[in-house]
């Protein structure tokens, strides 16, 4: 049997995310009796997204000290308080479907992708870092940590639209930002080159492309719709529009294709021009 794929590929013509995500969830209900329970308690009974969202992490985030209860009230608090969070998980699950073609519709993400999972947590620990709450914003981190093999510091600024694909092994540092519409892949790290304090992290720009293992260490800055190709260690920065390929890298097309983020187009030119950087 060939694997459905629901056709929601734009804003412009596509129903609500939430809508959208429900009317998965009822037709997957009824085709894997077995899930019903889980879509029903995750998905269906909620009225909104958040509500959703919040279940979810909770469920996924509870242990003995933090009980899912508590979870699910801490992220609602968060979403409540700055409804801003909620529009980036419906933009970030909207970029999840658009730019893998392994997914099949919203649930899959919403249920089980590790790195859309992540992300979701990072935003309710960074809303609790601006808050002047760290202690239970590091709780969450190392809870991220563990159950999706993702690490982000709550201080890390996140833009929307971002889509973590994946996710094992992604390292993201205290001081980095990440612009809108940023595509990553497993095994990328936005750190820092040494023990120096302060601002010491990456600037990624909007629409950025960062590929499978790509290193990008200190304050430096990714310009927009950049790509940083797999396996590189970026040292300086990389201009707008250009591809950063090689250990150390080097710029190896300028420009590189147009927003390589949306595309997850990895390739690089055939004609290949060494700008040092």
């Amino acid at each position: 049997m060939s694997q459905q794929r629901f056709e929601v590929v734009t804003p412009q013509s596509s129903p609500p995310v939430w809508a959208a995500l429900r009317n998965e969830a009822a037709h997957a209900a009824q085709t894997e009796a077995g899930l019903a329970s889980l879509l029903n308690a995750v998905i269906l009974k909620h009225d909104r997204l958040s509500s959703a969202l919040s279940y979810q992490l909770a469920r996924k985030l509870g242990d003995q000290e933090l009980r899912a209860m508590s979870a699910r009230e801490i992220a609602d608090e968060a979403y409540a308080a700055e409804p801003n969070i909620v529009l980036q998980a419906e933009a970030d699950l909207r970029a999840v479907f658009e730019r893998d073609p392994a997914c099949k519709g919203y649930v899959q993400p919403f249920l089980f992708f590790k790195g859309f999972l992540a992300l979701q947590t990072h935003r309710v620990a960074h809303w609790l870092w601006q808050e002047g709450r760290e202690t239970l914003a590091f709780y969450l981190q190392s809870r991220m940590s563990e159950i999706f093999q993702v690490d982000i510091h709550p201080a890390a600024s996140i833009g929307s639209g971002v889509f973590v694909d994946h996710g094992t092994g992604i390292v993201i540092g205290e001081t980095a930002v990440i612009g809108d519409d940023v595509s990553m892949l497993h095994g990328v790290t936005l750190g820092g080159t040494g023990a120096e304090r302060g601002d010491r992290h990456p600037k990624i720009g909007k629409g950025v492309l960062l590929g499978a293992g790509a290193k990008v260490l200190g304050n430096i800055t990714i310009g927009d719709y950049a790509k940083v190709a797999s396996g590189s260690v970026v040292l300086k920065p990389v201009p707008s529009g250009c591809t950063a390929a090689g250990v150390p890298a080097r710029l190896t097309n300028c420009p590189t294709c147009e927003a390589p983020a949306r595309t997850m187009d990895h390739t690089l030119a055939e004609d290949v021009y060494d700008y040092s950087i």
